[in-house]
Formats: C-alpha cells, structure tokens, sequence
C-alpha cells in the first residue's frame, strides 16, 4: 500500500480489482471541475449548502490545502476514484470518499459521505469504493464506530449502506443543511464488532 505523506497523517492508496482510490493532487484540478460541472444536476438534490445563507467558495487550491490539513490532523481523509483498468497512463477521476468528524479518545467514531459520476452510478463502483474505506478506517486508523447519513430519497445511497452491512437507526430530524433546506436523513452505522472482516468479499 502506496501512502500520500500529508504531515503527522497519510492518505492512503485504496485498491480493489476495479478500483484506485487515492488523495487528489494539484494536477486533478481541471478534471475535478469537469467531473462536478457535468454531474452538477445529478449531485444538486444531495449536495450540502450554508443554512445562513452563505455561499462558500473555496478555490481548489483552498480545498486542497483544507483536505491535507484534516488528513495531517487525523480529522478526516478524501479519496478521489479512478478505474486502473483502463490502462491510462492517468485514468479519470469518477468519484470521491470522504471519512469526516473523525472522532479519537472515547468515541473513535467517523461519518462517511460519497458521490459518484451518474454514468458510473449502478455498477456497485461506489460500494466496492466505500468497503476499502471501512476496511482502513476499522483496521488502521483502529475506529470502533462508522456512520453513513442519507436523505430518505435517495434511493441509490440507502443501497450502498443497505450492500455494506450497516444498520438501520432510524431518522435524525432535519438534520443537514441540504440543497437549500433542512432535511430529514436517515443514519446507518456500523461498529467495528459487528465489522465481519474483508468486506469486498461480501459485496460482490
């Protein structure tokens, strides 16, 4: 395994037989636009926003810099999804992981969060991706808790969290600022007990 050394903290290369999941670098800034500004309508309904209604407007230069600071915290790690299959010298990117809220001491507990390009959306892609998560984050960053928040619409994340095992707790009241409004999620989660090891071989 391939880490990215980001201070105290790496990002580590993730890879399955279909799969690269690695840190995004200075060099995916065009392709990382095109992939958002083509799949701005498909992400619209689930993207978060500013309750005050703020807009953030980071540069990709600042959100780079904010990623490797959370990854040198130990706060939180983004991996970005690629297809080595393709045989490219750099394959396109098609998605993004994203473990946030890392909590250590006590709790030791993590959120997930995921998105995916739509011509790449129902060929299990993204939880093949997120069982390489759960596998590090239960395994190397030694978390006893993992927790996946979805809107109830969402039918194509509810089965992501549905295919990786994690249980149902039921729904968090207006719990994120998403596309405008606050809205409803329900929370799926998953401990590092009821983890049953080697998570690819039970998705696939």
């Amino acid at each position: 395994m391939v880490s990215i050394q980001s201070g105290r903290m790496a990002v580590p290369e993730l890879r399955s037989k279909r799969l690269r999941l690695r840190a995004l670098t200075a060099r995916d800034r065009d392709a990382w636009f095109d992939l958002r500004q083509a799949n701005a309508a498909w992400l619209k309904p689930w993207d978060p926003t500013n309750p005050l209604g703020l807009r953030e407007t980071l540069s990709y230069r600042q959100m780079l810099r904010r990623q490797r600071q959370g990854a040198m915290e130990g706060s939180g790690f983004s991996w970005v999804l690629t297809l080595p299959a393709l045989n490219e010298r750099r394959p396109p990117l098609i998605g993004q992981v994203s473990v946030s809220g890392v909590q250590y001491g006590a709790a030791r507990n993590a959120s997930i969060g995921y998105w995916i390009d739509s011509s790449h959306a129902g060929f299990g892609l993204m939880p093949e991706a997120c069982a390489l998560v759960v596998e590090h984050c239960f395994t190397t960053l030694r978390l006893h808790r993992l927790e996946i928040n979805v809107r109830p619409e969402n039918t194509a994340s509810l089965r992501v969290a549905a295919k990786l095992g994690f249980r149902d707790e039921g729904v968090r009241k207006d719990f994120l600022h998403i596309n405008g409004r606050w809205r409803d999620h329900r929370t799926f989660a998953l401990t590092a007990d009821e983890h049953r090891g080697q998570l690819l071989e039970h998705i696939s």
